[in-house]
């Protein structure tokens, strides 16, 4: 697995909690709410999240940790794969094309 640099994950850790800091002082601002979410999905690609919470926390364990123990909690943290469907189910028309 490749991780990245410390020192960028430590930039955008503290680019991300400053901009929450903001966002939650000023919620109503959409330009502030954008920026926040932009540093958000940049410390999820960095950290291989899909939540911008938990790449946060990634993050934070990540800078506390040595690369071999962050390796070792990664790998031993269950991927959960759930599906969650919305909305009616959809009818499939199992049929040919050439049958139609």
């Amino acid at each position: 697995m490749l991780l990245p640099a410390k020192a960028e994950v430590a930039r955008q850790l503290r680019r991300y909690r400053a901009w929450e800091r903001v966002m939650l002082a000023s919620p109503g601002d959409r330009t502030v709410r954008a920026t926040f979410e932009d540093s958000g999905y940049t410390l999820c690609v960095l950290m291989g999240e899909r939540c911008a919470r938990e790449a946060a926390e990634a993050a934070e364990r990540y800078l506390r940790g040595s690369q071999g123990t962050y390796q070792q909690e990664q790998n031993a943290r269950p991927r959960t794969t759930t599906v969650v469907h919305r909305g009616p189910p959809v009818a499939v028309d199992r049929r040919s094309p050439a049958g139609r």
